[in-house]
């Protein structure tokens, strides 16, 4: 198969969706691929280390759309990538399209079969292509937080972990799923008072049980998600329902009541956003004020430290890519259901059940669409 991967072209986007060390595995599987110029100058992988390990470097992404059978990515296409879509070509790459209409119509249109790792399964439960991501974006939800939280950047002028005889910042974190986990990880590990929210008492319990008295935990009701977002210094945003658009519990009316100063960050952004007041930002211009409340809400958080992003990703996206290359895209989603969960778009049908709900379409069950 011939495998493209374009430079990834949205704002301040540094990953690729191959490293060379991929694309070494792909070549020896018999596979070619094709890719674009400087794509991996985020994670300083020159051309010549690609060429290499075998890839063909192009730079016209035109020629990559138009010539591979699979495109591998890390964020969604753009609008101008999405018009370089065709009927029988592979997309293989983060989505979120619950939120993103514009998007989803464009896939439809395109006849392409688009598979989107935030909604791949395992054989263990959770989502294992997310996963990496929301890791890296949950512990950069903290550093992100302290910044905003010092006075030249809008905030409160917090030190996030105070010192001796003062009060540390209260860190209030919506979701102990992987996102809610690792920005526990950072936030104990800078001295702040640490709050964990959360719906289902069994979360609640194996986290209580991992990191013990260094954090609080609270089972999630809009009375408690309002006491204590209204108390915090710093609101890390974190919850996920698989493929649709992540649940607003973070009110307009709860912003306006916040102290002037304090900070949300909203890592659910790329599904939507927990919070009312979020909106996407870029790595560019990363805040905005709302209510006197500092709003950190970038879409891609992970490209902001593509190494370890993108190296954390192809550990767990590269095996699925040489499945897919191997066995084609029609024989690997029917003989694995976990992969197949991942499709959510094919030739012209959303097999998607959430985003399908969200956005008024009607719902193709992935084996049928598949026939």
């Amino acid at each position: 198969m011939l495998i493209g991967v374009p430079k990834e072209i949205k704002n301040h986007e540094y990953r690729v969706g191959m490293a060379p060390a991929s694309v070494r595995e792909a070549v020896a599987h018999g596979h070619q691929v094709m890719v674009q110029a400087n794509a991996g100058e985020g994670i300083s992988a020159s051309d010549d280390e690609y060429r290499a390990v075998g890839a063909q470097i192009v730079d016209d992404p035109q020629e990559i759309f138009a010539s591979a059978e699979m495109i591998v990515k890390v964020k969604e296409p753009q609008a101008n990538e999405r018009t370089m879509l065709r009927p029988g070509q592979i997309l293989f790459t983060y989505l979120h399209l619950a939120p993103d209409p514009e998007q989803t119509r464009d896939l439809v249109d395109s006849g392409a079969t688009c598979i989107a790792y935030e909604t791949v399964t395992s054989p263990r439960g959770g989502l294992p292509l997310l996963a990496p991501m929301s890791k890296v974006a949950g512990r950069m939800a903290i550093q992100a937080g302290a910044y905003c939280l010092e006075h030249p950047h809008g905030g409160l002028g917090m030190l996030l972990g105070g010192v001796p005889g003062v009060d540390p910042a209260k860190v209030v974190i919506l979701g102990a799923g992987v996102v809610g986990t690792h920005a526990t990880h950072i936030a104990v590990g800078m001295g702040a008072d640490v709050w964990v929210v959360d719906r289902s008492p069994e979360v609640i319990e194996t986290h209580w049980q991992q990191f013990g008295r260094s954090t609080n935990t609270v089972f999630s009701t809009r009375d408690a998600v309002e006491r204590h977002v209204l108390e915090a210094d710093l609101v890390i945003g974190g919850v996920l329902i698989p493929g649709a658009a992540a649940p607003k519990l973070v009110t307009a009316e709860m912003v306006r009541s916040m102290k002037p100063g304090a900070v949300i960050v909203d890592v659910a952004i790329d599904q939507g956003g927990c919070c009312e007041t979020a909106r996407p930002t870029t790595h560019a211009e990363p805040t905005y004020v709302v209510d006197d409340v500092v709003h950190y809400c970038v879409a891609n958080m992970p490209g902001g430290v593509p190494r370890t992003s993108t190296y954390a990703l192809n550990n767990v996206t590269l095996p699925h890519v040489l499945m897919l290359a191997d066995k084609g895209y029609h024989q690997a989603l029917k003989e694995d259901r976990h992969l197949r969960d991942g499709l959510n778009v094919h030739e012209g049908k959303i097999t998607c059940r959430e985003v399908a709900r969200d956005l008024g379409y009607n719902y193709v069950d992935p084996e049928t669409a598949l026939g």
